[in-house]
């Protein structure tokens, strides 16, 4: 098996020399045709000899979709752009053992979430793209302890395990032995293809069975079946199984209703997230069944202490919702103010030692009847957000800050790895920025963003910035950007692959307002990014 990862290893590693050739140290020449399918031909042979079904199956597409066309030069960015599955692949593959794959689910936001769990990682990487541009959120892993983990954390909508060929159904046994009060769909992808894997499969608790190699369509479509029959068991119901509140799908009937009263009477209300502070931790360190116990303490504690004409709901993992009718920001505050300060003081025994548990939270009133019930979410988790960047265990509002007239950021990619900029372009180009207008470009190094003169174009920057590049370092980037006129016109994300704090500090010290070490997830940063942006405006 490690000779295999080494052989695995090596070809990503020609496939991201073969495109800093082509876009970095050929950038103004065009690329031949032939030099094009030769380099994909090699790529699919050699992938479907050392099993990575995921680049076979993009490079088998990139060919079929070559042959069709008539041969031709290829000018950079047109070549570019067709080969990006190839270059998010890449990238993905290189860093995806090292990289902490976590959920960043934005609240509020109703995408299915699904857990999807493969030693073959770029089988992973493209069932994980696939899905997610469908519109789903997709947490994925390698480590099957790790999965197991995130599992009981996450309580996903659907789970997708791969089963290599040498390996048993004991990862699914364990997950439904420990899945009595959940109902999650479970869907296996299999080598195996004996009668007996897939009787036994279904006796554990599949809910499907897929054999290798699968057929893409065929597979979103069974995945979208089974978030069907969840949705259906979702909805049968209004009361969380766990605390005994009401649940997400109730919560959005009584927005609705909420929100016609408002345009009816004109009388507003209110609308706060909670969100347990470090919840992650308390299920590290005293287990699953202490975390549950703490999420049902929680939720009995909010029944018993709101209004009675206050109504709780938990939103999803440690996040509830409190719906305030006939109140205003201020009066919700007070309300949830208390309500922290006396759950707080709460001791959790039974543990040694016991602990106590805050939460932190984001207040919102609604304030325009044409407002739906997901801006209302969006705007109380911005200041739930906003609660947690000031150090937890506090509340916040967001209505100062809500209608923002159009405005443009002029954002400035700069790093010396091709593949780096081409997915960060792609992910600025999708982001929701609400009102603010991007005005992308990128830059292979720092002489050359400085020699375009982009910080002297009108109104705010924000610079997405390598840490280590030939020509100029981005700490050298960052002490120029400092001496500019408008520098209080700058944000900077700092990208660094730097462990050491003194250049961490160093780059926050000059300037930088964030930094993403490398390794970094593209959802993760997606959402970051988004957040920053967000914070500027």
């Amino acid at each position: 098996m490690a000779s295999l990862e080494k052989y695995q290893k090596s070809l990503f590693e020609k496939i991201k020399q073969q495109m800093n050739t082509w876009f970095d140290e050929q950038p103004d020449e065009s690329i031949d045709f032939e030099d094009v399918y030769r380099f994909l031909h090699s790529v699919k042979g050699t992938a479907g000899t050392i099993q990575l079904g995921g680049l076979f199956h993009v490079s088998s597409g990139l060919l079929e979709r070559l042959e069709s066309m008539e041969e031709r030069k290829w000018e950079k960015d047109d070549l570019r752009e067709f080969l990006f599955e190839l270059i998010g692949l890449s990238y993905e593959y290189e860093h995806f053992q090292e990289s902490d794959y976590r959920k960043n689910e934005p609240c509020c936001g109703d995408s299915p979430l699904i857990q999807i769990i493969d030693k073959d990682v770029s089988m992973l990487i493209l069932l994980k793209e696939a899905m997610e541009e469908m519109g789903w959120m997709v947490v994925a892993n390698t480590d099957q302890e790790q999965a197991l983990s995130l599992y009981y954390d996450l309580q996903p909508d659907c789970l997708v395990i791969g089963i290599p060929a040498d390996e048993d159904l004991q990862l699914l046994e364990t997950i439904q032995q420990h899945n009595h009060k959940h109902f999650i769909p479970k869907m296996i992808l299999s080598t195996q293809k004996e009668r007996e894997t897939r009787i036994k499969a279904y006796k554990i608790g599949a809910d499907d069975f897929i054999e290798k190699p699968i057929d893409l369509e065929e597979f979103l479509v069974r995945i979208n079946r089974q978030l069907q029959r969840k949705q259906i068991f979702d909805q049968s119901v209004l009361v969380d199984e766990l605390t005994q509140v009401y649940n997400r799908r109730f919560l959005t009937d009584q927005m609705d209703r909420f929100l016609k009263e408002f345009e009816r009477t004109g009388i507003a209300f209110s609308i706060a997230i909670l969100d347990l502070d470090h919840f992650k931790k308390i299920n590290d360190t005293y287990g699953h069944l202490t975390g549950d116990r703490v999420l049902e303490a929680f939720a009995l504690f909010l029944k018993e202490n709101v209004r009675s004409t206050d109504i709780v709901f938990r939103y999803g993992g440690e996040e509830f919702v409190l719906l305030l009718p006939r109140t205003n920001v201020h009066e919700a505050t007070e309300v949830v103010r208390r309500l922290l300060e006396k759950f707080s003081s709460i001791a959790f025994t039974g543990q040694e030692p016991s602990f106590q548990v805050s939460f932190s939270a984001g207040v919102y009133m609604a304030d325009n009847p044409a407002e739906g019930g997901l801006e209302l979410l969006k705007m109380a988790d911005q200041a739930l957000y906003e609660a947690k960047e000031k150090g937890r265990a506090r509340v916040e509002s967001a209505n100062e800050s809500m209608h923002q007239a159009n405005k443009i950021l002029n954002v400035s990619v700069i790093d010396d790895d091709a593949i780096i900029r081409t997915l960060l372009v792609r992910v600025l180009q999708t982001i929701d920025t609400g009102k603010v207008l991007l005005n992308i470009e990128s830059y292979e190094n720092g002489e050359k963003f400085f020699a375009d003169s982009r910080l002297d174009e009108k109104g705010k920057h924000f610079l997405i910035l390598d840490g280590v590049m030939p020509v100029m370092d981005g700490i050298e980037v960052l002490g120029k950007v400092k001496n500019y006129a408008n520098s209080s016109q700058v944000h900077v994300l700092m990208l660094t692959g730097r462990k050491s704090e003194y250049d961490i500090a160093r780059a926050l010290k000059l300037g930088a307002d964030d930094y993403v070490t490398k390794p970094f997830s593209i959802t993760e940063l997606q959402a970051r990014i988004q957040r920053l942006i967000q914070r500027m405006f």
